[in-house]
């Protein structure tokens, strides 16, 4: 099955598709709580950063793009801060081609979440209550049109902002129709019958529950409601998110439930645009609606475990089905990919920390190093020298275990999230490159002598020295093993 599903992935790859809907602009305000305003009773945030992404429609793309398919995106902006915003952040967006019609009568949506550990206080949103397109509409039929006859699905994202009309829904299906290709859909609106002639239809749990007027909290209940709303749409199979339940569908008249692992959940923002881009990608990538739904959960259970609208890409869809890669999770980075990697997380407003070291023989004293370092940020990435690095550090006797294998050792290790190799003797180069929100080393140094500690600090970061664990150190165990 895992195979099968890999093999779905890569025959999707660089697959064109069309997304169409409303897209939006999050907006992530991230900081620490540690007082009571002394005029009401609220927290007050201190504000450390402020993160934006295309939302709606927009994370949709990002997503379907994470995953290999190129996406050409279509939907509407006004002619305001947050519509040039949104373009200049989605022109930026490898994989996106973003074509939208812009409106003076439609305000561009904003969602804005305040979040102090990883908890969101509170989320504001600027919109209008009955959001109009005008001559904006006929911009984006014609762009639907043009669009479609390259592309191997139409997704539609409505999130009732406005972009999706009778008129611009007609213009979807009869591309769809005309170019013989699926029209899948993510509703909104509670009456299913304007959606009538999808291929595909996801509504989440709460969704059904409204459109059928029938209660959803068990596998019995999701099934006469997927019935119930069969009947507006005989033509389309039906899937309903059901959050930590996983998913349901049906297909013909058959109901099938698919129940994802337990995940530890940080964020449940944008998982349904995450669990829709997945299961375009299995269907593109000719898949039945069973491995379309496999891939969407485990989309989206990565999705949740992550803050922030986050993406989620092919290949770490790939590494959550393969058994090595679930107990080897951390991913092994060249320099530039590790640099990459640590603008990725701090893009999601995630805290990186960074230790270093031999780490030639693993023992306790390293265990309890890396999980008090872990307990301290969101992402740790741990950085290990070069053999020849410890050779000239340590003498010709040493590394005992070589580059690679101590990079392994590593990977297996709950803490660690990404290792990486430093040739030089110390890794200040790779500090200043990576610029980490936590340097993390052991009680055998003092700040003053911590490589990287004044570049971290410069940065608004903190520097934090782990107790040793007595008796624990790779030069005791050999000298112990080198006793006659």
């Amino acid at each position: 099955m895992k195979q099968q599903l890999a093999a779905l992935i890569d025959q999707a790859q660089g697959a064109q598709v069309l997304c169409v809907g409303d897209v939006m602009l999050d907006r992530f305000v991230y900081g620490m709580v540690d007082r009571v305003s002394p005029e009401s009773p609220v927290p007050v945030l201190r504000k450390s950063a402020t993160v934006e992404m295309p939302g709606g429609a927009g994370n949709v793309a990002r997503n379907m793009a994470a995953m290999g398919l190129n996406v050409v995106l279509v939907g509407c902006i006004g002619e305001d801060d947050a519509g040039h915003r949104l373009e200049a952040l989605l022109a930026a967006e490898p994989g996106i081609d973003a074509r939208l019609a812009r409106s003076s009568s439609y305000t561009s949506v904003v969602k804005s979440r305040f979040v102090a550990s990883n908890q969101q206080l509170l989320r504001v949103d600027t919109e209008t209550s009955s959001p109009t397109l005008g001559v904006a509409e006929a911009v984006l039929t014609s762009a639907i049109s043009k669009a479609a006859a390259n592309c191997k699905a139409i997704i539609v994202s409505d999130y009732a902002k406005g972009s999706i009309t009778t008129g611009t829904y007609a213009a979807c299906l009869n591309a769809a129709e005309a170019n013989g290709i699926p029209l899948l859909v993510d509703p909104k609106s509670l009456d299913f019958s304007i959606y009538e002639g999808a291929s595909l239809i996801k509504p989440n749990a709460a969704e059904l529950s409204g459109a059928t007027g029938l209660p959803t909290g068990t596998d019995e209940e999701v099934g006469k409601a997927l019935a119930a709303a069969a009947k507006k749409l005989p033509a389309s199979r039906i899937v309903v998110t059901r959050a930590g339940r996983g998913m349901s569908w049906l297909e013909g008249d058959t109901v099938s439930h698919r129940h994802g692992e337990a995940k530890q959940v940080f964020d449940v923002s944008g998982a349904g645009d995450t669990s829709m881009a997945a299961i375009t990608l299995g269907m593109v990538g000719g898949g039945s609606l069973a491995d379309a739904v496999a891939l969407g959960l485990a989309a989206s259970g990565l999705a949740v475990a992550k803050t922030g609208t986050a993406t989620v890409s092919a290949d770490e869809i790939r590494n959550s089905l393969n058994s090595l890669h679930h107990h080897l999770r951390a991913p092994v980075l060249v320099r530039e990919e590790a640099q990459g990697l640590v603008r990725r997380w701090k893009a999601e407003g995630l805290k990186v920390g960074f230790t270093n070291g031999c780490f030639d023989i693993l023992h306790p004293g390293h265990l309890a190093l890396l999980e008090e370092a872990r307990a301290r940020c969101d992402r740790l990435i741990v950085a290990i020298n070069s053999d020849a690095s410890v050779k000239r550090l340590k003498g010709e006797t040493r590394p005992v275990n070589t580059e690679s294998d101590r990079a392994r050792l590593l990977t297996g290790i709950s803490a660690v999230d990404a290792v990486t190799v430093f040739e030089e003797d110390t890794p200040s180069e790779l500090i200043e490159l990576l610029l980490p929100d936590l340097l993390v080393k052991g009680g055998d140094y003092t700040e003053e002598i911590i490589v990287g500690a004044e570049t971290v600090k410069a940065n608004g970061g903190e520097v934090h020295i782990v107790e040793l664990v007595e008796g624990q150190s790779t030069s005791a165990i050999l000298a112990r093993n080198a006793r006659p």
